[in-house]
């Protein structure tokens, strides 16, 4: 297994500048490069005349390159490069809007070219194809055409020959290495095959293979590389759930000092019956000797807080610390100042850590925590630098757990140190994870295998749900006309776009950039407008958001970034552009961070799309439900574009292939396996075991800490 972690330039005709670009989109490895699999194949046994081109379809031909032309276009700052194709039947019209330098100097008149895109009607009686695939084809390349071929995500600069000579050394020298054993039962049982086959029939498939079950992922071939990414998953979290078992954790029960009695007389309000029911199966958690690990789901408003603040309370009135882990500093700063009214009343020592803090003002904290004088701190990744002790930590809570990988998570749980004689015995300390990203029940219970899982399926009594409707394009007049209508009352607007930037590929998508510059010099310009993307600084980005909550400006534009964890109450209008383009479990994220106040809040979902019966349909679920559990399981059955629950959503790392939308079914299929070989040999100590254990360490042993496997 040592050979597949070679670096990528190793393998043949690569080379350490071709490597750098390979590495640009995340292939460092030759194991990197045989997992990188086609997003699409090209059926080049139909390879049609240009004559019978359909508008509409995505279809590919074979011609010359009979002229060539370029243009810069100022208002785009980029170069338009357009020329026509022909063969022995038709014309038909290339065009590349913001062509890259490496596909203007890589094209040239008289080349003979196979092209593939989706046929539009041209002006005039030539057809067009925008933004084409395309291949040069050599002299002799008739022999290709008669092929299914992959097509792969590759960098600006990198030709598809390129690619596909690549891996095709990768599998000829290294495929055979990769480590491939599932029982003979389970295999049969599945209809697999080896992961060797696997990949060869994928990168190099023949031409009898059904490129319809290629391109929608349903093959045999497909199907058995990830289902064997899957077993070993599960295989893994049931033995990471078994070792916690054995692992001791502070037993803290109610005291006489009862916190939790004093801070319900501080509630203006009552708990809901599924926070108390909640707080009862962390109670119990918490009051054995095993170490709590707990998952919490529930919606944007349901309380996740007060019960991670009530659970604190049990850890403190016990003499330990409770330490929260958020993924922003701006969250850090909203769940100090929420709890923090609190913990004066208590009298409970509160502090929060940050990596911007004065470096004094963060080492007299640190001081003090290390002696023990705080009992709730609450930070960002801070808490995982070096440097940072919790001796006394009896409750780490994590919230948007999905942020965070499962070595950050492990990181803070290791922060306790027995550093004095008056800390309470050493132990585990109990660990709570929450999140508001909702998820089917039946799949959070696969997915989370190594923990509990809590759901807060109740929002409190009073809570008006966030109005709701759909838009097309041309009812953009309305749709402005009411978020200028909310300013005009003082309160503030959200506005959300797909795109940071223009993208070439996506030319009819509208993005954050371009649409804040006009809505300041048009529409919203008496009212201040914001940006805000993932691109940005993370201090930065802290720092706009925290004008616009503050009320410095009335509209903020953004990306995805603003989905999570944000309270601006005075925020009533969500407006989503593009929402096609977003998941439904997204759009409800979205859609929780206004009406958050005393007013009612309003969520506008702008569909830009064609006429798209599924994309409607989508939409419409969101105007008709606001429950976030009933949308995930409308999200998982609709399988619609973005991710319903994507890698870095699962906190388990990188899955390589799994998208966990589309493979809920085989999810559970592969548990039920893992967990019917766990129950044979539970610590995977039989000889048939031997090359499971090996498998399994080299996949998932780091980000699921299974080091003492075997």
């Amino acid at each position: 297994m040592k050979l597949l972690q070679s670096p990528i330039r190793f393998v043949k005709g690569v080379g350490p500048k071709r490597a750098a670009q390979l590495e640009s989109i995340g292939l460092k490895t030759v194991e990197d490069l045989l997992y990188h699999l086609p997003f699409r194949y090209e059926d080049r046994r139909q390879i049609k005349k240009i004559r019978d081109a359909v508008p509409g379809c995505h279809e590919s031909f074979v011609g010359t390159l009979i002229n060539l032309q370029k243009k810069y276009v100022p208002r785009r700052r980029s170069q338009l490069l357009s020329g026509h194709l022909r063969d022995d039947t038709a014309i038909i019209s290339l065009i590349w809007y913001r062509a890259p330098t490496y596909l203007i100097e890589g094209l040239s008149k008289g080349q003979r070219l196979l092209v593939h895109g989706k046929v539009e009607a041209g002006r005039g009686v030539l057809h067009q194809i925008a933004h084409p695939e395309f291949e040069v084809l050599e002299p002799d390349g008739d022999q290709e055409l008669q092929k299914i071929l992959p097509v792969y995500l590759r960098p600006g600069g990198l030709s598809l020959s390129l690619m596909r000579k690549w891996i095709g050394h990768a599998l000829a020298e290294y495929g055979s290495l990769i480590p491939s054993y599932l029982p003979p039962p389970t295999m049969k049982r599945q209809g697999l095959i080896s992961l060797t086959q696997a990949l060869a029939q994928l990168h190099q498939p023949d031409a009898q293979t059904d490129p319809s079950a290629l391109n929608d992922g349903s093959s045999a071939a497909h199907r058995s590389i990830l289902f064997d990414e899957l077993f070993y998953l599960q295989l893994g979290l049931g033995l990471r759930k078994k070792s916690r078992s054995t692992s001791e954790g502070a037993i803290l029960t109610r005291q006489s000092k009862d916190l939790a009695a004093a801070m319900e007389g501080l509630l203006p309000f009552t708990l809901t019956r599924a926070q108390i029911r909640v707080l009862g199966e962390i109670y119990k958690d918490m009051e054995s000797s095993r170490a709590m690990q707990r998952l919490m789901q529930g919606d944007v408003g349901s309380g996740k807080t007060m019960v991670a603040w009530f659970a604190s309370l049990r850890a403190i009135e016990n003499g330990y610390q409770a330490v929260w882990m958020a993924p922003t500093e701006l969250l850090a700063e909203q769940h100090y100042r929420s709890v923090n009214r609190f913990s004066n009343a208590l009298g409970i020592n509160a502090a929060l850590l940050t990596a911007s803090q004065p470096a004094k003002e963060r080492k007299s904290i640190l001081d003090r925590i290390g002696r023990g004088e705080i009992q709730l701190i609450v930070g960002t990744h801070a808490l995982i630098q070096e440097g940072v002790q919790i001796p006394q930590m009896g409750l780490g809570v994590v919230d948007e757990q999905h942020r965070f990988g499962v070595l950050q998570r492990l990181s803070l749980q290791r922060l306790t140190s027995p550093g004095f004689a008056s800390a309470p015995a050493a132990r585990q300390p109990h660990m709570l994870l929450m999140s508001a990203t909702p998820i089917p029940r039946s799949l959070a219970m696969v997915l989370y295998g190594d923990m509990e899982v809590s759901f807060l399926d109740e929002m409190p009594p009073g809570r008006v749900p966030v109005k709701t409707k759909v838009y097309r394009e041309h009812e953009r007049k309305a749709v402005y006309q009411l978020v200028v209508n909310e300013l005009r009352k003082g309160h503030q607007a959200f506005v959300v776009y797909p795109l940071v930037e223009a993208s070439e590929q996506l030319q009819q998508v509208r993005d954050a950039t371009q649409m804040a510059e006009k809505m300041r010099q048009s529409v919203f310009k008496d009212f201040g407008v914001a940006l805000v993307h993932g691109r940005m600084a993370a201090a930065e980005r802290d720092e706009v958001m925290r004008r616009f909550r503050d009320g410095e400006m009335g509209v903020l534009v953004a990306t995805t970034v603003i989905e999570v964890g944000i309270d601006i109450p005075n925020a009533t209008v969500m407006v989503v552009e593009h929402a096609e383009r977003f998941g439904l479990s997204q759009l409800h994220q979205l859609r929780g961070r206004v009406g958050r106040g005393n007013a009612p809040g309003y969520c506008l979902l702008v569909n830009r799309a064609p006429r798209n019966a599924v994309a409607e349909q989508r939409l419409r679920v969101m105007e008709q439900e606001h429950d976030g559990f009933k949308i995930a399981e409308a999200d998982l059955s609709l399988r619609g574009p973005g991710e319903f629950l994507g890698t870095r959503q699962s906190g388990l790392g990188d899955f390589r292939l799994v998208n966990l939308a589309r493979d809920a079914q085989l999810l559970i299929e592969a548990r039920k396996e893992a967990h019917a070989w766990l129950a044979d040999d539970p610590e995977l100590r039989s000889g048939e075991a031997a090359v499971m254990r090996e498998i399994l360490l080299h996949r998932w042993g780091q980000r699921l800490e299974l080091g003492a496997v075997g």
